[in-house]
């Protein structure tokens, strides 16, 4: 066939000369598509003689291939090329810091929760857990509550509604996490060393009360424990909350039912200015209650007072929040409202950690 080698040069010119891939594919529907020159040779081969079909075919097959390949080619180099204009274009240094996204805000309770989490897991305290929903057995009974004690009326307690002739135990929203204690002496036995954090409730509401609030409290029992131990503890708690190099604790002497003896626990400070500082000048301010644990709460969870004994305590985490963050007001821990979350709020992946520092 005659005119083949300038076919295939028209056609090889016409592909390296294709500035982008729609004029490439314009050069291959000319040359190989159903009506292109190369095809419309392919389909004149019937007319031949056998031994001129068979010479012109692999001249047309050679031709064909040749020009496939320098389209496939010319293709990926186009693609190539593309591809290197829109990285330089969208080119982005990834050795920079990344720009501070904000991705959601923690609630202040749940930051020092995390954060008392932190400090007393040091310590080797795990957490425990239990319902919100208590019999009141576990709330008031196996903690040596008795039933005149005032916190056990309804001016005080929310009691769950009972149908009449319903014989089952009272039920109430718990009133401090202290049931919690008894369910995990009950469950684990000792030596035990635990932490309970959650929601309580109880009927009060002002400017430094809620129904709704949270507490943790705090439990350690083994054979040889004191209240030397328990001031170590919360001294050390304290020490690390507020992020100073050292507190002072004073004990003073109170009753809880649940411990025997008990103590209130305040700490020295000092207010400059309306900035609360902690661990020096001459104020005290109370910020928990600390204690034994009675013999008869240890008996009441299975543990032979005999045998083992241990402290507890117990503290507000609203309170404390409010204390370490400037927090004036309880009641706005549970307003929902965006702007002041945005202003005391932390940032959702900085979990603190004690040797970066809690409140980073």
């Amino acid at each position: 066939m005659d005119g083949l080698d300038t076919l295939k040069a028209k056609y090889l010119t016409a592909v390296a000369s294709a500035a982008d891939e729609s004029a490439l594919e314009e050069v291959r529907v000319a040359a190989l598509g159903k009506k292109g020159e190369i095809s419309a040779l392919m389909a004149g081969l019937g007319k031949m003689e056998p031994d001129q079909r068979k010479a012109a075919g692999a001249m047309l097959n050679v031709v064909k291939d040749e020009i496939d390949a320098a389209l496939r080619a010319r293709k990926a180099g186009l693609a190539d090329a593309a591809l290197d204009a829109r990285l330089k274009g969208e080119w982005l240094d990834v050795t920079l810091p990344a720009r501070p996204r904000r991705v959601g805000t923690i609630h202040p309770v749940s930051q020092v929760m995390e954060e008392l989490t932190a400090i007393f897991a040091d310590m080797g305290f795990a957490v425990a857990e239990g319902p919100q929903v208590e019999s009141d057995w576990y709330n008031f009974d196996a903690l040596n509550i008795p039933p005149e004690h005032p916190a056990r009326q309804e001016h005080d307690t929310f009691f769950m509604n009972r149908a009449a002739g319903d014989d089952r135990p009272p039920h109430v929203l718990r009133t401090h996490t202290s049931p919690v204690q008894i369910r995990a002496m009950t469950e684990q036995g000792a030596p035990i060393r635990v932490i309970a954090p959650g929601r309580v409730y109880r009927m009060d509401m002002d400017q430094t009360h809620t129904p709704m609030f949270h507490q943790v409290e705090g439990l350690c029992i083994d054979r040889d424990i004191s209240m030397a131990n328990l001031k170590w503890v919360l001294e050390e708690f304290c020490r690390a909350f507020f992020e100073v190099p050292s507190v002072e604790l004073r004990f003073r002497a109170s009753h809880f039912p649940f411990t025997e003896p008990s103590a209130e626990v305040d700490i020295r400070c000092s207010w400059e200015g309306g900035q609360l500082k902690i661990g020096q000048g001459d104020k005290w301010m109370e910020i928990l209650g600390s204690g034994m644990v009675h013999p008869k709460v240890l008996k009441a969870a299975g543990v032979n007072p005999d045998e083992w004994q241990g402290f507890a305590f117990g503290m507000g985490i609203d309170r404390i929040a409010m204390l370490k963050y400037g927090i004036p007001d309880l009641r706005a821990f549970f307003e929902s409202d965006l702007r002041w979350l945005r202003h005391y709020g932390f940032a959702a992946l900085d979990l603190p950690t004690l040797p970066a520092g809690l409140s980073r």
